[in-house]
């Protein structure tokens, strides 16, 4: 059985007084561990779609399962807690907290879940040394170059140890060379922790150090 099972997955929104369908009827079956990039046209859903993977969006039709998990049977309550123990997530802008350290932004989602202090300051901070920040645990986010936030931004992502990855144009707004060595970071984190990854992407060397490129193009994937 898949880790992650789509079926007839739509998606429509209201724009004015007209209805924009963003997603078609859309399949997608990912093994555990595969690392996936979705490409496509700005606008084209891909946001949406991982946007619906993680819970933080909802669907009109279809079924999205995750492990076990039907995501469409979860109340509110019940999908954020899944979201906050399963699910892990990078965006193109880290979305950091300005007035909080490196060390207190990483380890958030164990505040949320109310975990102890110590255990959850062990983990940022294992995680921070891990992606290169371990002399940047006091500095806030305004301290830190581009490239620095937005690995704090994957040591957040992964301090509940999640079982998914979404990935949503995380090196968007870099350099190339930090590009690159953020690209290497992901592939190297999402091997360690046997993720299943689903990255949306521009960067063409990004999408092909994937397993695979699916390109969603009028609301359906197929191969790149």
């Amino acid at each position: 059985m898949a880790f992650i099972e789509v079926a007839g997955l739509s998606k429509t929104y209201p724009v004015g007084g007209t209805a924009l369908t963003v997603l078609r009827g859309l399949d997608l079956s990912l093994e555990r561990g595969e690392m996936v990039a979705i490409v496509g046209a700005s606008g084209v859903g891909k946001s949406t779609l991982l946007h619906i993977l993680g819970g933080l969006d909802t669907l009109d039709a279809g079924s999205v399962r995750i492990a076990d998990t039907d995501l469409a049977s979860l109340a509110d309550a019940d999908l954020v807690a899944f979201r906050n123990q399963h699910v892990g997530f990078v965006f193109q802008f880290h979305h950091l907290l300005p007035e909080f350290t490196a060390l207190e932004n990483a380890e958030m989602p164990m505040r949320i879940a109310r975990r102890p202090a110590e255990a959850r300051r062990a983990r940022a901070s294992a995680l921070l040394e891990r992606v290169g920040l371990g002399e940047r645990l006091q500095h806030r986010p305004g301290m830190l170059s581009g490239g620095e936030q937005q690995r704090v931004a994957i040591a957040r992502a992964l301090i509940m140890e999640p079982s998914l990855l979404l990935a949503d144009e995380p090196t968007g707004d870099l350099d190339e060379h930090t590009a690159d060595a953020l690209h290497q970071l992901l592939r190297e984190m999402t091997r360690e922790r046997g993720l299943t990854s689903v990255i949306a992407t521009h960067n063409p060397r990004l999408a092909a150090a994937c397993d695979r490129v699916l390109r969603l193009e009028e609301g359906r994937l197929k191969d790149a």
